[in-house]
């Protein structure tokens, strides 16, 4: 069995101050810097349907309403090697449109080009689903692939 797409054609990171997201069709991805030896006992992490909340060592690093709604139950948080957190948060809203365009609704937004490149890994990585045949990792996007690209689903096969 192959790798998942977003494996294959890599990831269109936003960096923050603290380290970076990242989003796929269903999912946001939260990476968190964290000082070396930092232990789960040290960290606070509340993920809720539209709020995160992430506190080490007491102090508080990223908190706020999330850009769109997500699947609380299904929400997760991992310390990896002692040094880095990966939050994992299920979009309620999984088709190529909702590409969100920051994490928080008023911060850590995505600058215009890597907003650009989230829409088109977005929109290829729709096509691979609607086409699981062909292999779109390496492919390249123009035109109109905003709000998920042209809808096909109308055409006959």
């Amino acid at each position: 069995m192959s790798a998942p797409f977003e494996e294959r054609s890599g990831v269109v990171p936003c960096g923050t101050p603290w380290g970076r997201w990242y989003q796929t069709l269903e999912e946001v991805f939260i990476e968190v810097q964290v000082p070396p030896g930092t232990r789960a006992k040290d960290v606070s992490c509340s993920l809720q349907s539209r709020r995160v909340a992430l506190s080490v060592y007491g102090r508080e690093v990223l908190q706020g309403k999330l850009f769109d709604s997500t699947i609380a139950d299904e929400g997760t948080w991992t310390l990896e090697d002692r040094k880095l957190i990966r939050i994992v948060l299920m979009k309620t809203n999984r088709d190529a449109g909702n590409c969100w365009t920051s994490l928080l609704e008023n911060e850590y937004a995505a600058d215009p080009w890597v907003q650009d490149q989230m829409q088109r890994k977005l929109t290829l990585e729709r096509f691979q689903r609607e086409n699981p045949g062909f292999d779109f990792s390496g492919a390249e996007i123009s035109g109109n692939y905003s709000k998920g690209g042209p809808d096909f689903s109308s055409l006959e096969k």
